[in-house]
């Protein structure tokens, strides 16, 4: 039995450098080549500090923040009748003065109109600064009309302590001999059955709308007693109006 564990170890022996010299003949090496990393670093976060820029170069000139100002149409529009209006208001008051300056020369006896307007009326409105008609045309319509200015819009009114639009034109109409009925309904059906309708209204012609009444003064204007808070004023014609001649 000791011969044969002898046996099998010298067997071994001569078995294992073979191996040993078959293992190392078939080894396999390689080698792997990385490239080198570079050491510069940029940083692509950092603003540059500096522009260099030429001393001739171009850029536009400067700009001008000044805006022109402008109006729209409807702008324009209203400051062109603003002007009309004034313009006409101007020279109504300039043919109501010069037909009042007429009347003043045509005048008999100052004192003699006072008391003819004076006679059997309660009225706290200076009587003594109105003039009676002396003429009985559509001037004198205006320029009589004219002096009652300023006298209050009462509703009811048909004397210089107030007046309302009908009373007003059957007062001043009166002083030229002319009746005319009492509400501004009843004044057309007057004017229509004495009077003209006409289409191109002078100085003098009553004025009529419905619910109102005036007197045409010349230039686009009229005279009226125009609502409560008001007061006797010449205007600007403001509305479509029929226009009657009545004296």
């Amino acid at each position: 039995m000791v011969i044969a564990v002898v046996a099998v170890c010298a067997a071994f022996i001569s078995i294992a450098p073979a191996a040993a010299a078959a293992g190392t003949s078939g080894v396999v090496s390689s080698e792997r080549s990385f490239p080198k990393a570079s050491s510069a670093r940029k940083d692509l976060l950092k603003e540059s500090t500096s522009t260099d820029v030429e001393q001739d170069s171009n850029w536009g000139g400067i700009e001008s923040l000044d805006v022109p100002k402008t109006k729209s149409q409807a702008e324009k529009d209203a400051e062109a009748k603003a002007q009309q209006e004034a313009a006409a208001a101007a020279a109504a008051a300039q043919a109501a003065q010069s037909a009042a300056s007429s009347s003043s020369s045509a005048s008999a006896s100052r004192s003699g109109s006072r008391s003819s307007l004076s006679s059997g009326t309660s009225s706290s409105f200076d009587l003594g600064s109105v003039e009676a008609p002396t003429s009985s045309n559509g001037s004198a319509v205006v320029s009589y009309a004219a002096q009652f200015q300023g006298v209050p819009y009462v509703y009811g009114g048909t004397t210089p302590s107030g007046f309302d639009c009908s009373g007003f034109t059957q007062y001043v109409y009166a002083a030229f001999g002319i009746s005319l009925p009492r509400t501004d309904a009843q004044q057309r059906v007057w004017a229509q059955a004495n009077g003209t309708l006409v289409s191109n209204p002078q100085p003098g012609d009553l004025m009529w709308r419905s619910g109102h009444v005036g007197i045409y003064v010349g230039n686009g204007m009229m005279i009226h007693a125009p609502r409560p808070g008001k007061s006797v004023s010449i205007v600007p014609v403001y509305a479509s109006f029929e226009y009657y001649r009545i004296i």
